[in-house]
């Protein structure tokens, strides 16, 4: 019986000992600035274009189209890259949403042309 007390006891004690433990609440990252927000539209913009650049000469290479076509295509691409940066200079090397959906629309147009 003794024995039956103290384990109860100890399971009591461990329990409020457990109960007192605090865990602290989770670091708080810092929310991006809009120009960070806006460098990271422009970076998704040139990451697409480049993805687009490798399938553009993964096709010419395997033969599905000749490269003069696949020239034509690097510089629509090459076209949009460049409106890209001249909108990101008129917001400090940033895009707004609206400026990356135009040219998200314009990708989308170019990765049909590609043959996505």
């Amino acid at each position: 019986m003794p024995r039956i007390i103290r384990a109860l006891a100890a399971c009591a004690l461990l329990t409020s000992v457990a109960a007192c433990v605090v865990t602290p609440p989770p670091a708080q990252r810092p929310s991006p600035s809009p120009q960070q927000i806006a460098d990271q539209r422009l970076h998704q913009v040139n990451g697409r274009i480049d993805n687009l650049a490798r399938r553009i000469d993964n096709r010419v290479n395997q033969g599905y189209y000749p490269p003069p076509q696949g020239a034509a295509l690097h510089h629509r691409l090459e076209t949009i890259r460049e409106e890209a940066h001249d909108m990101a200079a008129r917001h400090a090397g940033g895009l707004s949403a609206e400026e990356q959906r135009v040219l998200n629309e314009e990708l989308d147009g170019a990765a049909h042309a590609i043959g996505e």
